[in-house]
């Protein structure tokens, strides 16, 4: 039989297409979603898992919870540096602060550094991030990434102005409604895999104005006592009278605390609209779902208001991981793991090489259940700023207990027994029993600063700080 020209031509066609429909079917997409100060318990299967020890018994997320139950939930996620640009940095880049050029929400972030988004675009991925970026104000479209539909430092909750690739476009209504407006639009256009959508929320940061249709929610519910509300932290005398002072008190039982949560039940209901899109649009089987905090939130314990210390409200945040694909449906898992880590784990999954000079490790091992020698301990630090008056601070968390230095300030120095005392409400750095523990941590701290290299902040051009 004489060969078909047209049959030939087709079979010469598809070989040399086949690489590519093949790599775009098997490389997975990236949906990044991250939220503001959400606490690591702002979740209805958090609250649900802790029975008569939860904070918000009445806390609903069903569609966060349908994605913990799909995929993997970590019960012990944290942030090398519990504030928002500092943080962010961490999970574009996957190093320190002191490496990326961020340690602080008064600078911008350098154009020249190396992300997951540049380095996933540079592999041939479309690359979008959506909503809050903050990075000191900083305008324009965002570094590493083809499309952006964001806003100017915080924003505001309503009628927010978007810059869309750096030109600046009016908003009507509720500014995470809008982001996931703007989001859902690029999934649309980006249907030929593979592609990167981050997105960034500015619930739960206050102001606490939730959308009009969440205003009523909860209405009349009180949240429980935790042992640790009102306890003093060791620097109170610097917070006094400030706002943070009154925290203990102004969180007990206030509409700010009601609609800091009113905030999550709209966060979960926009990530519903963006499953809900994936869904339809058939892309939900190959892509990898990640949610996030960027980091914790103080609701009154250790009297305390925001972020910043290092006590576990403000250093644990949510992280949820669905990958179809993957071996791992409604597991949980208990290894620490970073903000750092992010993003060498969509670097890895994508089957690109992580750049060295990321300090974080791959979640890939965890995610397909497999044995590794994970970590076992990491060092926290805080900067101070000059609008705010909490001290430096350093850190090592393991995964028993947990050692707290304010450099200059022995007298506050910290340690806790974290098994034992989960609320961290008795410092035992003067108990003798404990000064075995003391000795392990102070030298498992410096062990895990020389690790970070963090001695000495980095500094960056000029134009990156005002």
């Amino acid at each position: 039989m004489k060969p078909n020209p047209a049959h030939r031509l087709v079979c010469i066609v598809l070989l040399v297409l086949s690489p590519r429909l093949f790599a775009a079917e098997t490389r997975p997409n990236f949906l990044f979603i991250l939220t503001d100060d959400q606490r690591w318990d702002g979740l209805g299967v958090v609250q649900a898992e802790q029975g008569d020890k939860a904070r918000f018994p009445w806390l609903r997320t069903p569609n966060l919870d349908k994605l913990a139950g799909e995929g993997v939930r970590f019960r012990n996620a944290f942030v090398v540096n519990s504030l928002c640009s500092p943080s962010r940095a961490s999970f574009l880049t996957g190093t320190y602060g002191c490496h990326n050029g961020v340690n602080d929400n008064l600078t911008r972030f350098p154009a020249d550094n190396v992300t997951f988004a540049s380095v996933l675009r540079s592999a041939g991925y479309r690359t979008g991030y959506v909503g809050k970026w903050h990075m000191d104000g900083q305008k324009g479209p965002r570094p590493g990434f083809d499309y952006s539909a964001s806003y100017v430092g915080q924003g505001k909750h309503f009628d927010c102005p978007f810059e869309v690739n750096g030109r600046q476009v009016e908003s009507e209504g509720w500014v995470d409604d809008v982001a996931i407006d703007y989001a859902v639009e690029f999934l649309r256009q980006s249907r030929e895999a593979p592609f990167l959508l981050a997105i960034g929320f500015k619930a739960c940061h206050g102001p606490f104005t939730p959308p009009p249709r969440y205003t009523s929610a909860y209405a009349g519910l009180r949240p429980r006592p935790v042992p640790n509300l009102d306890l003093k932290p060791p620097f109170h005398e610097l917070i006094e009278p400030t706002h943070e002072s009154k925290a203990g008190f102004v969180w007990k039982d206030s509409p700010e605390l009601l609609a800091y949560l009113q905030f999550t039940a709209a966060i979960d209901e926009n990530v519903g609209r963006l499953l809900e899109e994936l869904n339809r649009l058939g892309l939900a089987e190959n892509t990898v779902v990640v949610f996030a905090g960027d980091n914790g939130y103080y609701l009154g314990e250790h009297g305390l208001a925001d972020k910043r210390s290092a006590y576990e409200e403000s250093l644990r945040i949510p992280l949820l991981v669905r990958y179809p694909r993957l071996p791992a449906k409604g597991r949980l898992i208990d290894g620490m793991v970073l903000n750092i880590d992010l993003a060498p784990t969509l670097i890895d999954l994508a089957g690109v090489p992580v750049p060295s000079r990321m300090q974080g490790r791959s979640w890939r091992p965890l995610l397909e259940g497999k044995k590794t020698d994970w970590r076992k301990s990491f060092y926290y630090e805080y900067l101070p700023e000059r609008r705010y008056p909490i001290p430096r601070v350093q850190a090592i968390r393991t995964e028993k207990a947990k050692l707290i230095l304010y450099p200059g300030h022995p007298e506050w120095m910290e340690l806790f027994d974290l098994i034992a005392d989960p609320y961290e409400t008795r410092n035992l750095i003067n108990d003798p029993a404990w000064s075995a523990l003391r000795q392990e941590l102070e030298t498992e701290l410096q062990h895990q600063r020389n690790k970070v290299q963090c001695d000495k902040p980095a500094t960056r051009p000029a134009s990156t700080r005002r």
